[in-house]
């Protein structure tokens, strides 16, 4: 009898090790978001190329967006009360129960609709207050109530690990419920997620379409199944009608790792005036366990798991729900740009390693210590370093863009992206030369997915004659388009950014022959330098969306960068022609650059005729000017080339005391502290008292029609021009224009995870990674094995896509630290002040090293 006993609670003992019970660990925060600031909230929870849902300020979830398609505002088939849901029900001793609904009060917008169904969830009572708190991909809802003896922080995360892009892609939302009993007794609790399941519906109205039972077509035949693990139990959901090649066909499953107090429901009433929330409600508001509906003719597909606990006096209990998704079925750009024309399957690489939702919950929760734990690794070493808190704002917060569903990664690997996303379509397809130019996350944090773009240009929308492409087709090699200067001359500068980043050699050297075609193609009969003096004077189209004719700044800083990376790969390559044509087409166009379009305050255009491509005197003759250039405009972003070259190592382009003046003036005649009283004919991304910089300004005349985009300010170029000041030591000037940009992504006004230009997670605004790197003046060259730095005291994160940790500096030492990968040094420098040689040195994941200065 003792033995039966002792193998009995063996049992109980190994289920509950099988069914481990993650929990939150506490996790770091960067921005604090009070009641007034959280209207706009949404934080995107989902992986590299998965797909998200978003958190919402208040602890709403919105923005479906799993089905491979964006779905800003999408909250599945049915809105209003119907809309996806977490609530709770509460029951304190001698008293009757209450449930809520686990979401922050009504905004004072959200009042007023003809049918009285304002905003989701209107019917549903919510929590008094609340707050939300954020370190980037971490969220952090805090609800409270003064009628309710609880307090709940809800907390929303995906795992995000620099070099690990795999642990960075998981389709999955996790979600908890963390609720603090805040009396002297015991309460006993329960927290339920409710949701529709709407596979075959991706939120486009080219999709919907509604039977006479109210039905999104499609959902009416889909199936919810209870199903119990060894590790999860709860709702699988899956359907048999929807078409299996269609791009929102896959599973969803909502599950928790509770051991006890699982209840759940696969359906609920019929829907006719709205009885399927009210059977849920009546149901789960009783007792706070739900009562599976028995089989009928026409079940609503709503499904609901819940969780009762009891929490002793003064103690808190966190209940863990976890949502996944697989939707495999990936369509071509122009699927997406024009729904229902093509349907040519491109597949997901995510959907290569799960069979589907329940598989990604079943393979993601046994590893969720380690993921977790490194993802506070990283936001922590972010935290803690000696830079100013809104860099760390910036740069963190707009990571939503590898997570959105700007960006995917294609069956063989390789990560592809719009330039942002419209509410249900993408926005410019082909993975964009010019715009994807800009930002430096995806190198510095992943350097595997960055050296994918670099072989899809290069190898897949690259022609023979050396023409890129500035838009990659899908599938790969099909469908390419024209040329933009600036993105064909970026794109050299991120090959040799990211062969130095990686060490790889062979990288190189099966992209040498491609990397002269793409520079030498600037050089052909009337191309961009066809007469070969280190200019561009051709018909030069660019991120403007506009050709320029002349030479001008933007596109003449971006060549030299060019020539001075192809000159570096030269040499290592002991391709001493092309070294020598590089360096000598450099320096002749450096030197009449300066020469030339300097004016004494900044760089400007030099207008041709595009025909005879002879130079217009258009202060004599402005009715000559043809439409959309710059001329002596005074743009933002004039120094991207130079901004590209400090990040890349390559030195100065042009003269530094010219590009100082020149930051100088742009802080002068582009940034607005006000902008109340200015005219703008475009788009408005600042507005009213709002602060920024312009696009272009105009100290010596405007052009009658200048290039489209003169009067806007769009992030990217914003902070191009602002870590361009930061690398000069125009350090107020910098930190100003980063401040002015996060104070417009209050929480209020707009979504602190999103900074559009043609869409929302725009990917030029990843541009803010930047910082960090000027801040802490890192550079590393995987090819030398060379790291260095600031000699500035303070705590400095580093990664170079491969291996991340900080660099503590001192007076007197420095001690580097490996936080994850693995690094080889030969050497290790302070700027300015020491070099230390070493032979090999080889630190591991948790090693440091200590450097005497």
């Amino acid at each position: 009898m003792k033995r039966a006993r002792i193998l009995i609670l063996l049992g109980i003992v190994g289920l509950q090790s099988l069914f481990a019970q993650w929990k939150p660990a506490e996790w770091p925060v960067i921005k604090s978001y009070d009641s007034e600031h959280l209207f706009s909230i949404a934080l995107p929870l989902g992986g590299i190329g998965t797909g998200v849902v978003s958190l919402g300020g208040r602890g709403e979830l919105r923005d479906w967006e799993i089905m491979n398609k964006p779905g800003i505002g999408y909250s599945t088939t049915l809105k209003g009360n119907d809309a996806p849901f977490f609530s709770i029900w509460i029951k304190e001793q001698g008293k009757e129960p209450v449930s809520k609904a686990l979401i922050g009060p009504l905004h004072p917008t959200e009042y007023n609709q003809a049918e009285g169904k304002p905003v989701n969830h209107h019917g549903l009572p919510r929590f008094e207050k609340a707050t939300f708190d954020a370190a980037y991909p971490f969220g952090q809802v805090n609800l409270s109530d003064n009628r309710l003896p609880v307090r709940v922080r809800i907390k929303g995360f995906n795992p995000l690990i620099p070099g690990k892009a795999d642990d960075s892609g998981i389709p999955i939302a996790i979600l908890s419920y963390e609720v603090e009993n805040l009396e002297n007794t015991p309460v006993e609790i329960s927290v339920c997620g409710s949701m529709r399941n709407f596979v075959g519906q991706d939120g486009s109205k080219y999709y919907v379409a509604w039977n006479g039972d109210n039905y999104p077509y499609g959902t009416k035949n889909n199936v919810n199944r209870f199903q119990k693990s060894e590790r999860i139990q709860g709702v699988f959901m899956y359907s048999d009608s929807v078409d299996k090649k269609s791009a929102a066909w896959g599973t969803i499953a909502l599950t928790t790792n509770a051991i006890e107090g699982v209840s759940y429901r696969t359906s609920s009433s019929a829907n006719t005036w709205s009885n399927a929330v009210l059977d849920f409600w009546d149901d789960f508001s009783k007792d706070g366990m739900l009562t599976e509906k028995e089989k009928s003719a026409d079940p609503d597909p709503m499904a609901s798991l819940a969780v009762k606990q009891t929490i002793p006096p003064k103690s808190k209990r966190t209940i863990t729900f976890f949502l996944t998704w697989n939707f495999p079925n990936r369509l071509d750009w122009a699927s997406w740009e024009n729904p229902g024309q093509g349907q040519t399957i491109i597949g997901n690489y995510y959907s290569q390693h799960y069979n589907d939702a329940w598989d990604v919950a079943e393979k993601t929760i046994p590893r969720l210590d380690y993921l977790e734990r490194k993802t506070i690794d990283f936001i922590t070493a972010i935290k803690e370093s000696t830079v100013p808190d809104v860099t760390k704002e910036a740069a963190l917060f707009n990571l939503n863009v590898l997570r959105s569903q700007t960006t995917f990664r294609i069956p063989s690997g390789h990560l592809m992206g719009w330039e942002g996303t419209f509410d249900v379509t993408g926005s410019c397809s082909g993975t964009c030369t010019h715009v994807w130019n800009y930002e430096q996350a995806t190198a510095f944090l992943f350097g595997e997915l960055s050296r994918t773009m670099r072989n899809v240009e290069f190898n897949y929308a690259t022609n023979n004659e050396g023409r890129m492409s500035f838009r990659a087709g899908l599938p790969l090699g099909e469908g390419n388009k024209a040329a933009a200067a600036d993105g064909q001359m970026g794109c050299i500068m991120k090959l040799y950014r990211d062969w130095q980043l990686s060490g790889d050699n062979e990288f190189l050297k099966s992209n040498w022959q491609q990397v002269k075609k793409v520079l030498a193609y600037a050089w052909i009969e009337k191309g961009w330098d066809a007469n070969q003096d280190g200019v561009m004077e051709g018909i030069q189209h660019n991120t403007m969306d506009v050709n320029y004719f002349g030479p001008n700044p933007q596109m003449g800083l971006w060549y030299l960068g060019a020539l001075r990376a192809g000159e570096e790969m030269a040499r290592f390559m002991k391709d001493k022609a092309f070294e020598k044509k590089c360096h000598t087409l450099y320096e002749k166009g450096s030197m009449w650059i300066d020469n030339n379009l300097f004016n004494g305050e900044y760089y400007e255009q030099k207008v041709t005729d595009p025909t005879t491509f002879e130079y217009l005197d258009l202060e004599k003759y402005p009715e000559q000017a043809p439409d959309y250039q710059l001329y002596k405009g005074c743009l933002v972003d004039q120094l991207v080339g130079q901004y590209m070259a400090h990040i890349c190592g390559l030195g100065y382009l042009v003269k530094p005391e010219n590009v100082r003046t020149t930051l100088s003036s742009i802080m002068k005649y582009n940034f607005l502290p006000d902008f109340s009283n200015h005219f703008n004919n475009m788009r408005s991304f600042v507005l009213g008292n709002e602060a920024g910089l312009l696009m272009a300004s105009w100290p010596k005349g405007r052009l009658k029609i200048p290039f489209p985009y003169f009067s806007e300010a769009m992030t990217g170029f914003e902070y191009t021009a602002a870590v361009g000041m930061l690398y000069e030591g125009m350090t107020d000037n910098g930190l100003k224009c980063i401040q002015s940009i996060r104070n417009r992504f209050d929480g209020a006004k707009r979504n602190p995870f999103s900074e559009p230009e043609c869409g929302q997670h725009y990917a030029r605004s990843m541009a803010s990674w930047a910082a960090i790197l000027a801040l802490s003046d890192f550079h590393y060259s995987g090819v030398k094995k060379s790291i260095s730095f600031t000699s500035n005291p303070g705590t400095y994160f580093w990664s170079n896509g491969y291996a991340w940790g900080t660099c503590k500096i001192s007076e007197s030492q420095a001690i580097l630290q490996v936080l994850n990968g693995e690094l080889v040094l030969n050497s290790f420098e302070l700027k300015g002040k020491s070099i230390k040689n070493f032979k090999g040195l080889t630190l591991k994941e948790g090693d440091s090293t200590r450097i005497e200065n």
